[in-house]
């Protein structure tokens, strides 16, 4: 049921200096509004209510998609998730990534929806979030006291929760792909469109293509654990193992005894282990033909 707005006091800083400042002094009552795909829902459904609105979309130099091959991919937090599907370095050189951002939601939505705004709202099934990890993706964070940069995989502490405190996630880095590495994303959802993913797998990795071994392979799923996880058993499944069906089930089979989802409205436990298993046995296949 949707509801009368809670008044609050709003800002638009013009840089993020200003931005983290008021952060700083408001702390836990102000919110950060970037696209405002669910904080202005959840506003709408009285679950969220600041009494302070930071609007930091329109603060430069904080949407951006650059790429070379010493540092990597580098994009700014308010990159919408559209610009990330349409951008053709994405496309080329991070597929899954490319991927999972044409599975989120409608293109309406990827219009408005920002790579920071996904992260930030720690979902556990944010699309974005299990390419990321299989890449090996960084997060830069901006505070009163300075930068931070750590691995995504340490940014997520539980459902709607991260390591934030008083700053502002500014840039994602993905570091360069190796030659002839992969990356790729797979999810189910109840509907082609709109609804979140039931479960998302993404694995990132290479083939040695003379002794025809997994190489540096990570697998990691979305929407079935607490936060977005990697599957590190899986993982050393596959590590040094010749390409083939043994080791591509063995693995998938793995993934899904890690998984630790919950049953509720869009799938039971029990539904979601079994398509972890089918979308990592799915991918591993899919990247062995290529």
């Amino acid at each position: 049921m949707l509801r009368k707005l809670k008044e609050f006091e709003y800002f638009e800083p013009s840089n993020l200096s200003e931005a983290v400042s008021l952060l700083d002094k408001y702390g836990d009552e102000a919110k950060v509004l970037a696209g405002g795909t669910d904080l202005l829902v959840w506003m709408k459904e009285g679950a969220r209510s600041p009494t302070y609105m930071i609007n930091i979309k329109h603060i430069p130099g904080v949407r951006h998609i650059h790429f070379n091959e010493a540092e990597g991919l580098r994009i700014g937090a308010l990159t919408t998730v559209r610009e990330i599907e349409t951008a053709d370095i994405i496309k080329e050189k991070f597929a899954g990534l490319h991927q999972a951002a044409k599975a989120l939601a409608s293109i309406q939505v990827r219009n408005l929806a920002t790579i920071g705004g996904n992260l930030s709202t720690a979902s556990p099934a944010a699309e974005l979030a299990p390419p990321l990890l299989a890449l090996g993706a960084r997060v830069k964070l901006r505070g009163l006291r300075g930068e931070r940069v750590l691995p995504l995989e340490e940014f997520f502490q539980g459902p709607g929760s991260t390591v934030i405190d008083r700053e502002i996630l500014t840039e994602v880095v993905v570091p360069p792909p190796a030659p002839k590495s992969f990356s790729l994303y797979k999810s189910i959802s109840r509907r082609n469109a709109v609804d979140l993913a039931i479960v998302g797998v993404a694995v990132a990795g290479r083939i040695d293509g003379k002794a025809g071994e997994w190489k540096k392979v990570k697998i990691a799923l979305g929407a079935v654990a607490p936060t977005p996880m990697r599957a590190l058993m899986a993982e050393k499944v596959l590590a040094g193992k010749k390409v083939d069906a043994g080791a591509i089930a063995e693995a998938a089979r793995t993934a899904s005894e890690e998984a630790r989802p919950i049953s509720d409205l869009r799938a039971s436990a029990w539904y979601r282990k079994e398509m972890v298993m089918v979308l990592v046995r799915r991918s591993l296949e899919e990247v062995s033909k290529n």
